[in-house]
């Protein structure tokens, strides 16, 4: 499965943590990253992380352009709601895409650790049938 990650500033040492508790259900899958949650992830797990332009610069948006074309089938932004970024629309154009395309989407610790959970139990394996 492809997985989408992303973390607002406040929320990158969450994300490194979450990768390195999950690291052994994550390698099992492609994963992609704005840029510096990217690189952030790749040197506390060492996990491959196909990365993106920072999330500010275009990340986003490029995350956005996967979701679009059935690319990516889980994704998790940890987002922190008490600071709002000057891409805005960016962040609330990823909601729309995962609703509009079926795709699990975690915003916050707890749902991200319960998607993951259900990855490696296989309960995600409907998404296969949404790429032929």
């Amino acid at each position: 499965m492809n997985i989408g990650m992303i973390a607002h500033d406040a929320k990158k040492k969450l994300m490194q943590n979450l990768c390195i508790a999950y690291r052994g259900i994550l390698v099992k899958h492609t994963l992609y990253a704005t840029g510096t949650t990217g690189r952030l992830i790749e040197e506390v797990t060492n996990l491959t992380v196909h990365k993106y332009l920072a999330g500010h610069l275009g990340g986003t948006q490029q995350l956005g352009s996967q979701i679009e074309h059935n690319q990516i089938d889980m994704v998790i932004f940890l987002r922190d709601p008490l600071n709002p970024k000057s891409h805005e629309p960016d962040v609330n154009n990823i909601f729309q895409l995962c609703d509009k395309y079926n795709i699990p989407l975690a915003t916050n610790l707890a749902t991200a650790e319960l998607l993951i959970k259900a990855l490696e139990r296989g309960d995600l394996d409907w998404r296969e049938l949404f790429k032929s």
